[in-house]
């Protein structure tokens, strides 16, 4: 099962974030993303999730007349609004999570989203042009020749990668949290390939064939 979760970070108005949303089997609003699908992504979730401090009159009104469920939470808690509606998307049986809205705005946020990849597989944060997501073993990368890879360490060090496909090949090498070496690679191939035998790694996939629709 497909969820879809819409966070409260910010989001274009684009085609492709529209379409994740409607064809998810279940979309959930983290919070303050719940005015994010009211002005962008025309469907309503199925439930929101979070303190509900940030939902102005509008979109209340918008959640009700929807008959949108609201599972709230105290103001003080111990997880962000985006953990809680992660862990939501699990209980009830999602496979596959894809995440909206998860970066820009207060910059520890978008780093506690990032790393909030790491709690489960098959999870990404996918903006208009870019997917991220994290590979503890093997991934594929499917785009188009030219398109923008950057690999990013996120242990301390990841070890044994290797690359297919990709501009600048890495061949049993390693990459350190405080060295950039992997930004800006490049797809030379529609399908590329990724292996590492120890750490955890982000990757970040920038897909130029995208426009707005």
């Amino acid at each position: 099962m497909h969820c879809v979760i819409v966070a409260n970070g910010e989001i274009q108005d684009h085609a492709r974030l529209r379409a994740l949303w409607a064809r998810a089997d279940l979309r959930l609003a983290a919070n303050g993303g719940a005015r994010n699908a009211r002005l962008f992504l025309a469907l309503a979730p199925h439930s929101v999730i979070g303190d509900l401090d940030s939902l102005d009159a509008d979109t209340a009104r918008w959640l009700d007349t929807a008959r949108v469920e609201k599972i709230q939470h105290p103001r003080a808690k111990d997880q962000t609004d985006l953990e809680l509606a992660l862990d939501l998307a699990r209980t009830r049986g999602a496979t596959e999570i894809t995440i909206l809205a998860a970066l820009g705005g207060r910059i520890d946020q978008t780093l506690a989203n990032i790393f909030l990849l790491a709690r489960a597989e098959r999870v990404r944060i996918v903006t208009a042009d870019a997917e991220l997501w994290i590979t503890r073993d093997e991934s594929e990368i499917n785009g188009q020749i030219g398109d923008t890879v950057s690999l990013i360490a996120l242990s301390e060090r990841v070890e044994g990668i290797e690359t297919q496909g990709m501009e600048f090949s890495l061949r049993r090498e390693t990459l350190a949290q405080n060295t950039a070496r992997g930004i800006s690679n490049g797809l030379i191939a529609p399908r590329a390939r990724v292996r590492i035998e120890r750490g955890m790694l982000l990757i970040v996939h920038f897909q130029k064939s995208i426009s707005n629709l």
